[in-house]
Order: C-alpha cells, then structure tokens, then sequence
C-alpha cells in the first residue's frame, strides 16, 4: 500500500458533517477542523452570531443551523434541517452539552433535568434521526462526547457525571444497533481544555496548575489536541473501531 492511499483513508473531503455546540468551545474548534479537512458541515447552536463568526473563521463549505438543542423532542426538525444545505449528513459529532456545576445537595429537578436532557437525550436523539440517511449510504460515523466524569467523580458533577456516565453506555448501545449498517459510534473523552463550560476551573490558576500536574504530560489540553482524535474517529481509517471511548486527556486518567 502506498503512502498516499493510506493517507487517504484518514479523509473526510466530501463527507457531509453536522456538529452540534459549534457556535463555541470543543464543537467550533472541531466544526473548523472537519470543514478545513474538507468536510462541508452543518453546523447547530442556538446563538446565530457565534454561528456567523465560526463560519467567518473557517475554509471550506460551511452552513449554519441556528436552533435550540435543549428539547430531545425537536431532533427530527434538526436533522431534515441539516439535511438541506449539503444532503444528509453523514458524520455527527454530538458536542453541544452543559454543566451547572450543582453540589449535590443543591441539585434541582430543573437542573437534573436541563443536565441529561441535552448532555445524553439529545444525542440519541439526534442520531437516531440522522441513522436512516446515514444506512441508505452505507457509512456514518458518530462522534460523541465523555467526560473525565464518565468514570470518575468530581465535586460539583453529580448530575454532569451521571449524564457523562451514561454517554459511556450510549455509545456502546449505538455501535451494537448500528454498526452492521456501516455506521460505527465512539466517544471522545476530553480532559481539562479551556472552554465557556471549564471556565470556573481555568480561572482558578492553583486549581488549573494542579489538573495540569495529574496529567502524564505535564499540561491541560490545547484544542489542537482534539483535531487528530476526532478526525480519525470520523474518517474510514476508523471503520473497524466501535463503542469506544478515547481518552484525550493527556494522561490524567492514567496515574
């Protein structure tokens, strides 16, 4: 095998994207990455401005789908939504999510439920109405995100965990559905990466220096930490990589 054809199996060129979240944080930096590999991507979030500017930033076809991700309900509108600019889409990278950082003696049943509504209903929701089009193509790829806390628990996550914990399960349950059909599901599980939803940790420097020395590492991620990961888990070089869970967090699960 040449060189060239084994690169090629790490493309997305041509493959119809939608991310979720895309409008800030991990979903934007992966929404960029996917449209500058080549993908033409669809991306959602509520703010239309955040949409703009993400486009604005990016090389490559691009549409914005500005839309609220907060009712599990509303997926099958998103998904023929995100179908029109470019076809059905063919990769969904589920990257919208909230924390509120809810001691658990604090938790409120809104909270709880505005928490697993988007971070774990959403996302199979979505998929679900995404899967036909992706099975009458014979190939999909979905991208899911865990959490340091699908494993572990951290202060202040008890709902944020349990939602995380179940992405965990999720995935493996998409990828035994799914995957005959050509369609694999992963999860990418990021560790300390500055974004809106880590800001209370980054703007703590004590606390961020200490997350930075659990890491093998040595530091918290960068974004461009993210890119390759996802790049693979969306491309063909993954077809044979199922109901996983990659860790990207520099080690810090490891010691």
């Amino acid at each position: 095998m040449t060189s060239s054809v084994a690169l090629q199996r790490f493309s997305v060129a041509g493959r119809v994207a939608c991310v979720t979240g895309a409008s800030a944080g991990i979903g934007r930096a992966l929404a960029r990455a996917l449209a500058e590999a080549g993908a033409r991507v669809v991306g959602v979030a509520r703010r239309h401005d955040a949409l703009d500017a993400w486009r604005a930033e990016s090389d490559g076809d691009t549409a914005a789908l500005a839309m609220d991700l907060s009712d599990a309900a509303t997926m099958a509108t998103i998904a023929a939504e995100a179908a029109k600019p470019f076809g059905p889409p063919e990769i969904l990278v589920n990257a919208a999510g909230v924390n509120l950082r809810q001691p658990a003696d604090d938790v409120t049943l809104e909270g709880w439920r505005v928490t697993l509504e988007l971070n774990l209903a959403v996302p199979f929701f979505l998929a679900q109405a995404l899967v036909p089009g992706m099975r009458a193509k014979g190939w999909g790829r979905i991208v899911n995100f865990a959490s340091l806390q699908t494993t572990r628990a951290f202060p202040g996550g008890l709902a944020y965990g349990a939602s995380k914990g179940g992405i965990g399960q999720l995935t493996r349950a998409m990828a035994e559905a799914w995957s005959r059909d050509g369609i694999t599901a992963n999860a990418l599980a990021p560790g300390f990466f500055p974004t809106e939803l880590t800001e209370p940790v980054f703007g703590d420097p004590d606390r961020a220096a200490r997350n930075a020395a659990q890491t093998c590492i040595g530091r918290n991620g960068d974004m461009d930490d993210l890119i390759g990961p996802a790049l693979f888990l969306c491309s063909e070089a993954s077809r044979y990589v199922t109901g996983q869970i990659l860790g990207v967090d520099g080690g810090f699960t490891a010691k």
